[in-house]
């Protein structure tokens, strides 16, 4: 990635305690572990980290992350060895807390019982973090094998909550709302994936049916002033992933990216990577890139910081440790 920041900046992004709130299992699985079942194949970094490679659909995407992370994902176990490193990545980046989401195709298509993976998922947390899974499902996942999945889920014991992601194009259908309803009466949390490719129109639709208080990326928000006030006055968090929008070619380069410009209004965003095995970031280097290509300061990179934090839904003592120390770190700016 070009965002090598110098010592000074990059000793004080390290020093932020973080959250990462937007983050994909199987798109963040450690590329070393492909190397171990083809080390000849896999031997190098994969083309899509070259500094401004972009996809160019989100279809290509989604094959890229289906083609490779296929061959991985087979069994609980494997879900488990993938968390470890993923979240040792997260160490890596001064992360506390974390919130990611597997894909509920993957019960269904690999036939591993999803109970068993979020056990495997959560199982894997090492000593001082805290994080909590989310199953993921797709906006036309109504084939009679998700749809075992999703009812199923509904009783997990350890699963935090569901996030609807993948394509946009499809509109929420009418059985997404009456599910949504159901989760949160069974205790789940909610998020939805929304004004990434899509427009500003279909982050409304997300509050309005899916009644969520989370919007994974919602950066075309920024194309409605009047959204842009709703997102504020209804307290409505963006779960944004800078880099991730880049190489998606959601925006042409970090420079036209509007996050700051939906701070400034008052939205509250936290700062994640998304799928880290297929863009090769880190969250220091998303923060990075706000300071480096958008000029934030390093008081904009606390707030940042401590979005995250006020979001998160982990023990009480952790949450107040971090907000103080965030809170240290700015009265020394």
């Amino acid at each position: 990635m070009p965002y090598q920041p110098d010592p000074e900046l990059a000793a004080f992004i390290q020093s932020l305690p973080k959250t990462e709130t937007h983050l994909h299992v199987e798109g963040s699985m450690p590329w070393e572990l492909l190397q171990e079942i083809d080390p000849e194949l896999y031997q190098g970094p994969p083309h899509s980290w070259a500094d401004g490679f972009k996809f160019k659909t989100f279809a290509e995407f989604e094959d890229y992350i289906i083609e490779h992370t296929g061959k991985w994902f087979t069994t609980a176990e494997s879900y488990y060895r993938a968390a470890q490193g993923i979240f040792a990545r997260c160490a890596q980046s001064n992360v506390k807390f974390v919130e990611t989401s597997f894909h509920s195709g993957m019960v269904a298509w690999a036939n591993i019982p999803g109970r068993e993976i979020v056990d495997a998922i959560l199982d894997a947390i090492p000593d001082g973090m805290e994080a909590h899974v989310y199953m993921g499902m797709l906006r036309l996942d109504q084939t009679p094998e998700v749809v075992e999945v999703l009812e199923d889920a509904l009783s997990w014991e350890r699963l935090k909550g569901v996030d609807l992601h993948g394509p946009e194009a499809p509109p929420i259908q009418d059985w997404t709302p009456l599910y949504y309803d159901r989760a949160r009466a069974a205790g789940l949390s909610l998020k939805a994936h929304a004004g990434e490719f899509g427009p500003s129109e279909w982050v409304s639709d997300a509050l309005n049916r899916l009644k969520v208080k989370r919007i994974q990326h919602g950066v075309r928000a920024i194309d409605d002033p009047e959204l842009v006030q709703r997102l504020v006055d209804e307290d409505i968090t963006l779960d944004v992933c800078p880099i991730s929008n880049i190489k998606l070619d959601v925006y042409d380069s970090m420079a036209d990216h509007p996050i700051r410009k939906l701070s400034q209004a008052g939205v509250r965003c936290t700062i994640n990577t998304d799928d880290p095995f297929v863009f090769g970031n880190t969250l220091n280097e998303d923060y990075a890139a706000l300071a480096m290509d958008l000029g934030c300061t390093n008081k904009e990179l606390v707030q940042y910081a401590r979005n995250g934090w006020i979001v998160a839904d982990c023990s009480p003592s952790m949450k107040a440790e971090n907000l103080a120390e965030l809170d240290r770190i700015e009265a020394s700016l």
